[in-house]
């Protein structure tokens, strides 16, 4: 009786134990479970964390992520609405919000990939052929801040755009939800990664952008040209303004200084002979030092002022 009392307490004990160990189980924070039994899901999703049960050996947990997840696309050659071909890589965030729909439409994380992959790259393609390239590249009519020659240049190379590229992910996104929305899923954001030619027009397209380029730089060097011919002529009137006014100013001081100087030569000559004399011998001696070198040779009469001073001189 103790052997078959041990026997029966050690299988008890054996059940009891493969009945916590596979009964029991734990959904994290990260996670949301379904519960299947032989394949079929019993019961609601279970999206809170916690300790649950379920029948050990027949039913089976199922964990999915409840974190976003992310889808990176394919770099798809496509051709827009103005017939140029462009290379266009995509990204998105997406989450699964119905475990059990999910689990039933999709199975795992895998097949839904491959169905995000079927809606996005569709829904992508059709909005770029619906549209020009400048509104897949630009987002909004920018106004230029500057004004003058370069505003005009940039206004007239840009063109005006009717939707933009904020709104047309938007649109592409609400279309892939609107797909998605039995899949037990939700496509949060959507963003064009990179937007390129493609090889053979690229070249072409950098030649134009160099030319445009080229054309403002000629504008601006010939602005600038124009604008320093200005300044050049309104240095040269100004410096012949300054110039003629000194010259005025200098002959007048000048005019001034001889009228003095002639009123002291006067006082000093009617103040008395010897004053005279001096002054005329003065003078004298200053016209000669200005006509006379050591190599000029001088004709003169007996009775000339001149001799008769260097006959004083002798005597």
């Amino acid at each position: 009786m103790k052997n078959f009392s041990k026997i029966g307490t050690a299988i008890l004990t054996f059940f009891a134990v493969i009945i916590v160990m596979d009964g029991f189980y734990v959904v994290n924070e990260t996670e949301q479970a379904i519960i299947t039994q032989f394949g079929n899901p019993v019961d609601e999703a279970i999206t809170e964390p916690g300790l649950n049960f379920k029948i050990p050996f027949i039913q089976k947990v199922n964990y999915f992520e409840k974190r976003y997840l992310e889808w990176d696309g394919d770099r798809n050659q496509v051709p827009t609405k103005d017939k140029k071909f462009i290379f266009v890589d995509t990204y998105a965030r997406w989450q699964i919000t119905d475990p059990l729909q999910y689990f039933q439409r999709l199975g795992d994380e895998r097949g839904a990939q491959s169905r995000i992959d079927d809606i996005l790259d569709g829904e992508t393609r059709n909005a770029i052929a619906a549209n020009d390239l400048v509104e897949l590249i630009r987002s909004t009519n920018r106004e230029p801040i500057s004004d003058g020659i370069i505003a005009d240049i940039v206004n007239d190379s840009l063109e005006t755009i009717q939707t933009g590229r904020d709104a047309i992910q938007e649109q592409i996104q609400n279309l892939a939800n609107e797909r998605a929305k039995d899949l037990g899923i939700a496509v949060l954001d959507f963003r064009f990664k990179r937007i390129n030619y493609v090889e053979e027009v690229r070249q072409t397209v950098y030649d134009r952008m160099v030319s445009e380029r080229n054309r403002i730089a000629d504008k601006f060097r010939s602005e600038g040209q124009g604008e320093s011919s200005r300044i050049n002529g309104e240095k040269e009137r100004e410096l012949l303004r300054i110039q003629s006014e000194a010259f005025r100013e200098a002959e007048t001081i000048r005019g001034k200084a001889d009228a003095e100087a002639a009123a002291i030569y006067n006082q000093a000559y009617n103040r008395s002979r010897s004053a005279r004399d001096l002054y005329d011998f003065t003078k004298s001696m200053e016209a000669y030092v200005s006509t006379i070198d050591k190599e000029t040779s001088l004709i003169i009469s007996t009775d000339s002022e001149f001799y008769k001073f260097l006959n004083t001189i002798d005597q």
